[in-house]
Order: structure tokens, then C-alpha cells, then sequence
């Protein structure tokens, strides 16, 4: 028999994990529309947005990973190696953009 305590921290749980699909899967898709953006600077548009759903990816991992619902923190270091290549990414197409 479930408790109302046990269903609450489902739905917590669940808000936590829906928020980090629709953030996480945002990075990919932004990442593909870059390659075909209308220039550079559509280029580096697109990314930005990747890098800002990265952060809020980041956000949601922490959460999981510090209220106790998740406990690999691997995912946390795969997402931050993604952020730092973003950044890497972003940096050399502003510095070719302004060439």
C-alpha cells in the first residue's frame, strides 16, 4: 500500500525528471538547428539557447541528485563537459564572426 508521503515524493520526482527531459532533449535539438542557421551569428544564436537549456539541464541534475532521487553523479559531469563545449564552441564562432 502506497502512503501519501510515497505518492508526494513520485510526483516530486516526477516534475524533477519531466523538466530535465524537456531541457536535456532541447540541447540536442538546438544543436542540430545550428548547423543549419542562417549564417553565422544564427549559428552562435543556436547554440546559446543550447548552452542556456544546458545550464537548466545542470539545474535539474543537481536537484535529483541532491534530494536523493538519483545517485550517479556522471550524468552531472557528462552535462558540464557538454556546457564547457558549448562554451568552447560559442568562443570560436564569435571570435571568426568578428574577423
Amino acid at each position: 500500500m502506497h502512503t501519501n508521503t510515497h505518492v508526494g515524493q513520485r510526483q516530486k520526482e516526477s516534475v524533477l525528471t519531466n523538466q530535465l527531459i524537456r531541457s536535456g532533449t532541447s540541447i540536442g535539438a538546438n544543436i542540430r538547428e545550428a548547423f543549419y542557421g542562417h549564417g553565422t551569428a544564427d549559428f552562435i544564436a543556436k547554440l546559446q539557447i543550447a548552452l542556456k537549456e544546458c545550464s537548466e539541464s545542470e539545474y535539474w541534475l543537481e536537484l535529483l541528485i541532491e534530494s536523493g532521487y538519483y545517485d550517479n553523479s556522471d550524468i552531472l559531469d557528462k552535462c558540464i563537459e557538454v556546457k564547457k563545449l558549448l562554451v568552447a564552441s560559442i568562443n570560436t564562432a564569435k571570435s571568426k564572426l568578428n574577423k
